[in-house]
């Protein structure tokens, strides 16, 4: 990997490549643990020019009375199930999506797949206390690299008895009872995520209060976080890459509370690049549910968020190239270089930053 572009080598019209993505990171910096309180985690202010060092706890101070805190309200489900095939042969999945009528979408990690019509044995089998699983094809088309599934019985029954913590592959401890409480924010409410909206991981009820009594609003949408927001983009040309898709809904109520921020003059928070996609792909699409794949990069027009707190990304991840479009390329390059000096946490359990929209021009 190449070590984070100096300033002076960057320019406000540039063309990216993927190689524009890229960063070292010492991997002691990737947090393998929760902060011990959820807001007690470290906030890099990057509202102005130089950044500024903060604790998660002060957010309240930094917003104004009128302003819109949007979240994202999936829930991580236990997704991560262990089995074997017919012959023997160990698996996993990964249930990425509930279709109905027992029917999943998962991935499926195994040394040969078997054949459509073939059985699977997960958590022992439905002898055994567990269940099965048929393979009834590729998802979403033959060539699809998702698998779908019919199971013997109710998909998230299933997963709440069966299942583990879908932790990110960077994680590299087996999911505990820590995880089961603390990947998980304490707003979820519609399950269907294979990974936590980290942003709002920061939350906690005090902090809610305090946002509460300073007279920030709050509104939720949902998107089932998919397990492809950890898959790197691969082309060096980044307009050749192929965005995943995920299953997002923008409720009546929000659309209605982000009018009245707006009317009111008041600025619309995003936690999280989840919320992002989700009220972007809203406003770009025309529609208030759907699967999107949506793929923000430099350039793109945002027409609904101000103001955003996220986490730190992976290098080359499509997630650096949205947080680059939304605060400009350079600033956020200064902001990882200032992080990665001073020790910030990063990835899912780790710190994160507070950024306002630069339009673009």
């Amino acid at each position: 990997m190449s070590s984070l572009p100096p300033l002076q080598q960057t320019s406000a019209h540039r063309s990216f490549t993927l190689s524009n993505f890229d960063f070292e990171l010492p991997s002691e910096l990737i947090a393998q643990h929760p902060a011990p309180e959820r807001s007690s985690s470290r906030l890099l202010d990057g509202t102005s020019e130089e950044p500024r060092d903060r604790i998660f706890s002060t957010l309240p101070s930094l917003l104004n009375p009128g302003d819109l805190l949007i979240f994202n309200n999936t829930q991580v489900v236990k997704a991560r199930i262990f089995g074997e095939k017919a012959s023997g042969g160990k698996l996993e999945l990964l249930i990425e999506r509930v279709l109905g009528e027992h029917q999943v979408v998962a991935h499926m990690k195994v040394s040969k797949k078997p054949l459509v019509g073939g059985k699977m044995f997960m958590a022992g089998g439905a002898r055994h206390g567990g269940f099965d699983a048929v393979l009834l094809g590729r998802w979403p088309d033959a060539n699809g690299q998702l698998f779908h599934l019919q199971l013997s019985d109710e998909p998230h029954a299933l997963m709440e008895k069966h299942g583990h913590v879908p932790l990110p592959p960077y994680i590299e401890h087996p999911d505990t009872e820590e995880d089961a409480q603390r990947y998980q924010t304490v707003f979820a409410k519609v399950p269907g995520a294979v990974a936590a909206p980290t942003a709002a991981l920061h939350f906690d009820e005090a902090l809610l209060a305090a946002l509460d009594a300073r007279g920030v609003q709050r509104a939720s949408v949902t998107l089932h976080v998919g397990a492809g927001t950890f898959q790197p983009v691969k082309t060096e040309n980044i307009a050749d890459h192929t965005m995943h898709r995920e299953w997002y809904e923008v409720p009546e109520a929000t659309q209605q509370a982000i009018a009245e921020c707006k009317a009111r003059g008041g600025q619309v928070l995003a936690i999280g690049t989840t919320t992002v996609r989700t009220l972007e792909s809203w406003a770009k699409f025309g529609q208030a549910s759907g699967d999107t794949q949506i793929f923000i990069t430099p350039g793109f027009e945002f027409q609904v968020v101000d103001r955003l707190i996220t986490n730190f990304h992976l290098p080359k991840s499509t997630l650096m190239m949205l947080v680059s479009a939304f605060a400009g390329y350079e600033h956020i390059m200064g902001l990882y270089r200032h992080a990665i000096a001073n020790r910030y946490r990063f990835f899912s359990y780790g710190d994160a930053m507070l950024l306002n929209h630069v339009p673009r021009g």
